[in-house]
């Protein structure tokens, strides 16, 4: 069962998050990207097969790989205009991975935890470039793009829960948020539209992140007191609640100009 979660679950919320998002704009696939379907999985894997308590420290520990995560998005969106995909991407993981590296060696408490989250998206809002309102057709992606994406999500759910017993909890939990899926759309809107379209989809990430922290928050505290199928299925809830209000926001919110 834990295989074909590792295998099956995330991937598939990535592409259905992905077509969702051509629908209705790279804004709202920030959005969507932002929902936990990288990181929910994997911290459900964590929970089943080390129990509740190893997946209680590996939620808590999530809330700070936000942290990173903002920060992949602040520097992505700031060399998107002088670099290409491939060099952007590279850039932005270096930052990521040096910031996991040094939050992984810290223990911060739940709440707190959470606000530092709040912290780093306004922060990280204010620090990316502001673009023009999006054109009014996107290019058609390629029909590698939605296997692609389902593959790269696939192979960080093997890594990361395949590594979580030797790494720990805390280095599972900051792992999880790695930007995996935000990286592969990240790449594909900079190659088709552009870094305007690229920041767009970024503002939708951080946006998101709102509802990820609050998944990650519930499940760190009520996984051992409900229970893994309770706490998770509260939180996804919660989470999903949150994501609406924020996609109803973003849809009537007018676009940021130059």
């Amino acid at each position: 069962m834990t295989l074909v979660l590792k295998l099956l679950l995330a991937p598939l919320l990535v592409a259905g998050s992905s077509l969702a998002g051509r629908r209705w704009g790279a804004q709202v696939s920030g959005i969507l990207v932002a929902l936990p379907i990288v990181a929910g999985p994997i911290l459900l894997i964590a929970c089943l097969e080390h129990g509740p308590a190893f997946g209680a420290r590996a939620a808590a520990s999530a809330l700070l790989g936000l942290v990173s995560l903002a920060l992949f998005v602040v520097v992505f969106g700031r060399v998107a205009g002088r670099l290409r995909w491939p060099a952007a991407l590279v850039v932005a993981w270096a930052a990521c991975l040096a910031a996991d590296a040094l939050l992984a060696r810290v223990t911060v408490p739940v709440a707190p935890a959470a606000l530092l989250v709040l912290l780093a998206v306004w922060l990280a809002a204010r620090a990316l470039p502001r673009v023009s309102p999006a054109p009014a057709r996107a290019a058609r992606p390629p029909w590698w793009d939605l296997p692609a994406r389902a593959v790269a999500t696939a192979a960080l759910v093997l890594t990361v829960t395949g590594a979580a017993a030797a790494i720990g909890p805390a280095a599972t939990g900051v792992l999880a948020p790695f930007p995996i899926a935000t990286s592969v759309v990240a790449a594909f809107a900079l190659a088709r539209d552009g870094a305007g379209g690229a920041v767009r989809m970024l503002r939708g990430v951080l946006g998101g992140l709102v509802g990820f922290a609050v998944f990650c928050l519930l499940v760190a505290v009520l996984v051992e007191p409900l229970g893994v199928g309770a706490a998770f299925g509260l939180a996804l809830a919660v989470s999903l609640a949150v994501q609406a209000g924020t996609l109803l926001v973003a849809r009537y919110r007018r676009p940021v100009t130059v």
